[in-house]
């Protein structure tokens, strides 16, 4: 799957993407729990970015320049941008640079 045919709110089967820059993590505390969060930006392989959330031990697990495969991750909106996660079901792998 490329950058161009992600949509909100949609599962995404599969996608490979190549960290271009990630932001520092920070901590979280809702009615649901805590834990850790941070954002990327990526790359697929026609050069097209997008954001990816990264969840707890996956902030620590990926870095610039590094490959990410998730798979049956997930899709959404947020401050009207598109970003992929591997949510709660997804499988999510790193391969270093």
């Amino acid at each position: 799957m490329l950058v161009k045919e992600l949509r909100p709110s949609t599962p995404i089967p599969e996608i490979s993407l190549e960290v271009v820059s990630k932001e520092e993590p920070r901590k979280y505390a809702n009615e649901k729990g805590s834990g850790t969060v941070c954002n990327c930006a990526a790359k697929d392989e026609a050069g097209q970015e997008v954001r990816v959330t990264l969840w707890n031990e996956q902030c620590s697990q990926a870095e610039e320049g590094d490959t990410i495969k998730i798979t049956n991750g997930w899709c959404s909106e947020f401050r009207g941008q598109i970003q992929v996660s591997a949510g709660k079901k997804g499988q999510f792998e790193v391969k270093k640079k």
